[in-house]
């Protein structure tokens, strides 16, 4: 019998199976492939609200264990998929520089906002107003940290690419068979995928379909991520990233050209150097309308778990929330009531 069946192979289940196998635990992976989202996201990782300068929330707290997680994977596995790199966000005006010095000495946001403006000139962006430089910023390349992993746990024999069948959960006396496999808990972590999903689909998952792009601009020159109405993320050969669009109505993962288009305008307004687009692609962010993640356990079947809702805050919020729920299952400790999935099942009631 194995201690968790986990269902999805995005961020949260990799960081909920990482945790597992840490404290000795068995795991069996689905890939499940029933929301690409990790796969195709920017991966950026960011403290702030860059909008109006606010702290996100359990930032330092996310912080302090999602990267302890991550290193410790890029060691066993011998890869690299975690890019530390500043994040300039373009200031408009003086009021903005203003504004964002009364931010950076507050003291929660003092060890992420850099006091001091970054005044330094890339020659295809006009900044006369100057950047605030973040700290603790940078990205991870997903793709590389899913294949890697997914190659970790299948020489456990502890993986599957087969779609996983609801129907075929069968409950027994203090565990769960499933086909051929028997295991104490169920985790669902499929994103947006949770809507097909019988146990958990009544939970308020709203998902956000969020469009980027690739582009190759060998005179852009940057050694930074800048954020402005889009963010320019640089990966290397003079490829960049760019994105990100937000649509709360298309629920598919197929690119489309009015996002294309909105982000191709947002980029010619803020870069004056040619540029080309080399991939274009789309997923769903599994978003909450009251922005909080959805965790927790089955109102009546106590052995099925979910780990759903990271938004797109995902690369800090995957550990920090698989650790709770790890934590929550096996020494019963409460979930932060922000979290917890019966702040849903309430409302419901109510």
């Amino acid at each position: 019998m194995i201690d968790f069946l986990i269902v999805g192979n995005g961020l949260a289940g990799i960081s909920f199976a990482e945790i597992a196998l840490q404290n000795n635990k068995s795991v069996f992976v689905f890939d499940n492939n029933s929301q690409p989202s990790s796969r195709v996201a920017g991966g950026l990782y960011n403290p702030v609200v860059l909008k109006r300068f606010s702290e996100v929330w359990k930032a330092k707290e996310q912080i302090d264990f999602a990267f302890p997680l991550y290193h410790n994977i890029q060691t066993k596995l011998d890869v690299v998929f975690d890019f530390e790199m500043p994040i300039l966000r373009k200031l408009f005006s003086i009021e903005e520089q203003n504004n964002w010095f009364q931010a950076a000495d507050k003291p929660n946001l003092a060890p992420f906002l850099d006091s001091k403006l970054v005044t330094n000139s890339y020659e295809s962006i006009a900044s006369p107003f100057h950047y605030g430089k973040v700290n603790h910023t940078g990205y991870l390349e997903i793709s590389i940290l899913i294949g890697a992993y997914s190659n970790y746990l299948k020489s456990l024999n502890s993986f599957s690419d087969d779609a996983f069948v609801y129907d075929e959960i069968e409950f027994l006396d203090g565990f769960i068979q499933y086909k051929n496999i028997k295991a104490r808990h169920i985790i669902f972590a499929e994103g947006f995928g949770l809507h097909a999903n019988p146990y958990f689909n009544d939970l308020p998952l709203d998902g956000t379909k969020g469009e980027l792009l690739i582009i190759k601009a060998p005179k852009l020159q940057l050694d930074v991520v800048v954020k402005s109405s889009v963010f320019i993320l640089p990966i290397g050969k003079d490829l960049y990233k760019v994105g990100a669009t937000y649509d709360w109505s298309d629920k598919t993962n197929k690119p489309t050209e009015a996002g294309k288009q909105e982000l191709v305008e947002k980029l010619s307004e803020l870069i004056s150097c040619d540029f080309e687009i080399i991939k274009h692609f789309a997923g769903v962010r599994p978003t909450v309308k009251d922005r909080r993640p959805l965790v927790g356990t089955h109102p009546i079947h106590s052995q099925l778990h979910v780990l759903n809702g990271l938004g797109t805050r995902g690369v800090m919020l995957g550990p920090y929330l698989a650790n709770q729920l790890f934590q929550h299952i096996e020494n019963s400790i409460p979930l932060e009531k922000e979290i917890d999935i019966t702040r849903c099942y309430k409302k419901n009631r109510n």
